[in-house]
């Protein structure tokens, strides 16, 4: 079988440094065959200390040490790939950035979050029904083996609630909770799937905490915190008891080489993994936490 080249858009991110180790180091324990990162499109915002601060160093060793050739621009990336990681940190650029790879028809993984915004995820998603493009986003938590496992385990009845909590970092450039409350609100939507109908979110200078009412009467909710540990736990609520779980366990990289060996076989044909439906929906629900962090109330979603 053919190894799939793959390119890079966006050399912003310590993802990118786990992607090339994972697709091109033969002597990492995770290494994953079948696909290489063969070239890649730096990017960066200018505005973003966390973006621009990043490209050079993470290019250059990109580069030097696993091969990978730098280009010009985002077109060359797209005419000289199988598929395309478009890993740029900054998610508002997502929209633009897609725009360009989106009518070349390959396979494209954006990186948590798709968007700001839920328009902008609307863009995407109508830019990749137009042209046909297969897609998916997602933070490696949706991949970590021990929630895999958890929500496998349905010996104790179907899921009523979930509750989520970990690290909750806030950046200017990104909106409210879409830096890092993405990584845990990833991690409901993997237990509680699509049908949430309100959010109220209640914030202070070291905690957010959010609250979701589903439609079906299942509540989920996240504790993100910035004075505690960098750890992300789940809680499930089930019919008959809980159990929660650190849900990367010990092998942090894991999440990512389930992630991409899921984006490989996208890129060979199989279905996105996760539905644009969720995804969306999931963008809706922090956008619609950050409107309540500002007023106090319940925000329909």
């Amino acid at each position: 079988m053919e190894k799939l080249q793959i390119g890079m858009v966006g050399m912003d991110t310590s993802h990118s440094r786990i992607f090339a180790a994972l697709l091109n180091d033969e002597s990492h324990p995770l290494y994953i065959p079948g696909g290489r990162l063969h070239c890649g499109y730096p990017g960066g915002s200018l505005d973003f200390e966390l973006s621009y601060s990043r490209v050079r160093p993470i290019s250059s060793e990109l580069q030097e040490r696993y091969g990978v050739e730098l280009l010009d621009s985002i077109e060359e990336v797209a005419e000289r790939s199988h598929a395309i990681l478009l890993t740029s940190v900054d998610g508002r650029v997502h929209n633009e950035q897609f725009a360009v790879l989106a009518p070349y028809g390959k396979p494209v993984f954006i990186d948590k979050p798709l968007a700001v915004s839920y328009e902008d995820a609307k863009v995407i998603v109508e830019l990749a029904e137009r042209y046909g493009t297969p897609f998916f986003s997602s933070s490696m938590l949706r991949f970590g083996g021990p929630l895999v496992a958890l929500l496998e385990d349905e010996s104790a009845g179907a899921i009523l609630g979930a509750d989520c909590t970990g690290p909750l970092d806030l950046q200017p450039t990104q909106p409210g909770l879409f830096w890092y409350g993405i990584h845990a609100a990833e991690m409901l939507y993997t237990a509680l799937g699509e049908g949430c109908h309100s959010v109220r979110a209640v914030s202070n200078d070291t905690q957010e905490w959010v609250v979701g009412q589903w439609k079906d009467g299942r509540i989920g909710t996240i504790r993100g915190n910035r004075t505690g540990g960098s750890d992300f736990y789940i809680v499930l609520h089930r019919e008959r008891g809980s159990n929660g779980i650190n849900a990367l366990g010990a092998n942090y990289n894991a999440g990512h080489q389930q992630l991409l060996k899921k984006f490989i076989a996208m890129a060979r044909g199989d279905s996105p993994p996760v539905r644009t439906s969720l995804t969306l929906e999931l963008i809706r629900f922090i956008e619609a936490a950050n409107e309540s962090r500002v007023s106090g109330a319940d925000v329909r979603l």
